[in-house]
């Protein structure tokens, strides 16, 4: 297919509501991200060394049900096409469980671990059910690049914008509703998150369509779906980038708040942090420009360069105790974070329409490698934070020990920044010319 001449060109209510559908999500998995650690130890009661067991056990679910809900993706037939009917079917229940999570039943502890598995292990599968299908349906909404990369900047501008309000007023927001009670702050504001996420989900089933599918092609069994994977190295490569960068990000957000209460003493300093992450939203706008010039890969580079200088600078600021540098680094790391993160669904579209090059078009499955990094990598970063407080002595709202205070340093600032570094190298390692080459020989992969 002729890239100027496209077969098709998405309207602008369909964009939007396809860019919303991230924004609701966000509106939970954001507060999941960055406060739920919290939550857990400091308001529900769970000890640190029980929460990193819980995120590594939800991860290891996880392990086994992105693919699987993918798998069903790829297996569905109706009329409203494989990806969309699940806005449908599992809207509801998500925004239930999101809501039972931060409920505080007056239970034993045991009792509390066991709410705590059975809701924060049912929220994972239900977000996978309703985030995965977004990354899915893109490449069945149009075949032309230019759109695919419009589609998705609309797509992480709106999640990330979402993302960023969360992060800057959830906590105002539950000493509001709460009025000093931060167990029902925290249930009324995720009651209000979890509503306005049911709305958006469901605007999107009704306002998107899945125009572009091969039929010989679209129901491949397991076996087949699973060679072509293993055969497909962009995909391979993404997928190792999508779950680091991921880590990264669970590490750094959730270690953020325990950095601001203990090391500075000043918890209302992390509203003010968290501000500074709006410059996410630079880096996604320069994405349509910086990919049409220099291609996705030299793109996520530059991001992964971005993000590790403002981790440099962050390491400065800590260390100086500037607070100016650390406001400024989170600035700059936030930008080069919104160029990575704003080109993941781009490029996994790119590698499914490749996919379709080898025989298979199995875009729940292929797209299920960004739920399985996005929950493994929140998972183990959880479990490394947890983890590592714990074996430090950890009290919760307590003034904490010398070694304590060194593991929020190491979560804070020098772990990601190895992170980082990996990324970079796995950049490296991207095959775009080789997918381009074989996506452009292809004329009709998909329609």
């Amino acid at each position: 297919m002729n890239k100027n001449n496209p077969k098709w060109q998405t309207k602008w209510p369909e964009r939007l509501s396809y860019g919303l559908s991230d924004a609701a999500d966000n509106l939970v998995f954001q507060v999941m991200t960055t406060y739920l650690l919290f939550f857990y130890t400091d308001i529900f009661g769970l000890r640190p060394g029980d929460a990193a067991i819980l995120f590594l056990m939800a991860r290891i679910a996880d392990v086994i049900e992105s693919p699987i809900v993918g798998l069903m993706i790829d297996h569905t037939q109706s009329r409203f096409g494989k990806s969309r009917p699940f806005f449908l079917w599992f809207a509801l229940p998500y925004a239930i469980f999101a809501v039972l999570v931060f409920i505080t039943p007056d239970f034993g502890y045991t009792g509390k671990l066991i709410w705590s598995y059975v809701t924060y292990l049912g929220l994972g599968f239900l977000y996978s059910t309703v985030n995965l299908p977004i990354t899915s349906v893109l490449p069945t909404m149009t075949q032309n690049p230019q759109e695919l990369t419009l589609l998705g900047v609309i797509r992480q501008f709106c999640g990330s914008a979402v993302q960023i309000i969360v992060a800057v007023f959830t906590l105002p927001l539950v000493a509001w509703l709460g009025q000093g009670d931060q167990r029902r702050g925290f249930l009324y504001t995720m009651i209000g998150f979890a509503v306005i996420s049911l709305g958006l989900i469901l605007n999107t089933f009704f306002h998107i369509r899945e125009r572009f599918s091969l039929k010989a092609i679209a129901h491949a069994s397991l076996r087949k779906t699973l060679q072509a994977a293993g055969k497909n190295r962009p995909w391979l490569i993404l997928s190792a980038i999508i779950f680091l960068f991921w880590l990264v990000t669970a590490i750094k957000n959730q270690t953020t708040i325990y950095f601001f209460k203990y090391s500075w003493h000043n918890e209302q300093l992390v509203a003010l942090a968290n501000g500074f992450t709006f410059s996410s939203l630079i880096g996604v706008l320069l994405i349509p420009r910086l990919s049409s010039r220099y291609g996705h890969r030299l793109t996520m580079r530059s991001g992964i360069i971005v993000a590790l200088s403002g981790q440099l600078l962050l390491a400065l600021g800590v260390y100086s105790h500037a607070l100016s540098v650390i406001f400024a680094a989170t600035l700059l790391n936030s930008i080069g974070q919104g160029l990575i993160v704003g080109l993941v669904s781009i490029m996994l579209a790119d590698t499914i329409r490749y996919g379709v090059t080898l025989g298979v078009q199995a875009e729940g499955f292929l797209a299920s490698s960004s739920d399985f990094g996005v929950n493994l990598g929140l998972g183990l970063g959880g479990l490394i934070t947890a983890g590592l407080f714990s074996l430090s002595g950890y009290q919760a709202n307590a003034s904490q020990n010398s070694a304590t205070l060194q593991m929020i340093t190491l979560n804070y600032v020098w772990l990601p920044l190895v992170l980082y570094i990996l990324l970079l190298i796995l950049i490296h390692f991207y095959p775009e010319k080789q997918l381009t080459q074989a996506i452009s020989s292809q004329p009709n992969s998909v329609g």
